[in-house]
């Protein structure tokens, strides 16, 4: 039986979006990333899968937007640190069933996030593979403002590595070395990766123009080109795209408006 995909608290762990009309989020996503649905609560919340194991989650609503959670040990404690450090708790600590319990709050900005208790549904099973969740990063007018309430609810470190600003966890990828991913430190100790870039969950960037602050979700797909075209066929709009030396991504509005970001992997040869 392959190990279970776990996550300590203080790492982001599940992304779901709410959307007024869940069969055509099925048929976009599900044509655009390849994933199947499974139906829980009767009917009410859907798991999308890859290849059998969870990676997202989809809801009836007209938020329009992707949220993603982080894992924490005990949910109320969690949302009390939110409160403490300046932030709103939108939604108290619910739980749902023995899946886990649930609370959806608000940084000081206004931005939202959830906090994630889990039970049986641990979090996102397959990461970092063509159709799965990659990162999600905190888009922010006030990087210093964020960076201090997320460290201080969830221990968040963040690094300033010249070319983007990268948000830690510290003792992650030790954690994933013990569990799912023994070869990481191996594996990132070539030149050119950033140091204490095993324990990254994301990263933070200044909003620019008339962005509003957010977190913003990434799905690592296999060809950014092909993706582009897939996007037009299955009704959603392409936004943007950009080169850079380590990914192509397309930013991405699905049909019903929520935005997300498109990234083929494409590391420098040699």
């Amino acid at each position: 039986m392959e190990t279970q995909r776990t996550y300590p608290e203080g790492v982001t762990s599940w992304i779901d979006l709410e959307h007024p009309d869940p069969s055509v989020a099925q048929e976009f996503y599900g044509g655009l990333l390849g994933w199947r649905f499974v139906e829980t609560g009767g009917g009410a919340y859907l798991i999308a899968q890859l290849d059998g194991q969870d990676v997202a989650g989809i809801s009836s609503g007209e938020g329009r937007t992707w949220t993603t959670y982080v894992a924490v040990d005990d949910a109320e404690a969690a949302a009390a640190r939110v409160v403490a450090a300046g932030g709103r708790v939108v939604s108290p600590p619910t739980a749902f069933g023995p899946a886990g319990t649930a609370a959806y709050c608000e940084d000081p900005e206004g931005v939202a996030f959830a906090l994630w208790q889990a039970g049986t549904r641990l979090g996102a099973q397959l990461t970092n593979a063509p159709g799965a969740w990659n990162f999600s990063d905190l888009h922010t007018t006030d990087p210093a403002a964020a960076t201090a309430f997320y460290g201080s609810v969830f221990g968040w470190e963040v690094s300033d590595l010249g070319f983007a600003t990268m948000i830690g966890r510290s003792g992650y990828g030790d954690h994933l070395a013990a569990t799912v991913d023994p070869g990481i430190h191996e594996r990132q100790s070539g030149v050119g990766v950033p140091p204490g870039f095993a324990d990254a969950i994301g990263w933070l960037a200044p909003t620019t123009g008339d962005e509003r602050p957010h977190w913003h979700v990434t799905f690592t797909v296999a060809d950014r080109d092909a993706t582009v075209a897939a996007v037009e066929r299955l009704g959603g709009t392409v936004l943007a795209t950009a080169d850079s030396a380590w990914t192509r991504t397309a930013e991405v509005r699905d049909p019903a408006g929520a935005v997300f970001t498109a990234s083929q992997f494409t590391p420098p040869a040699g």
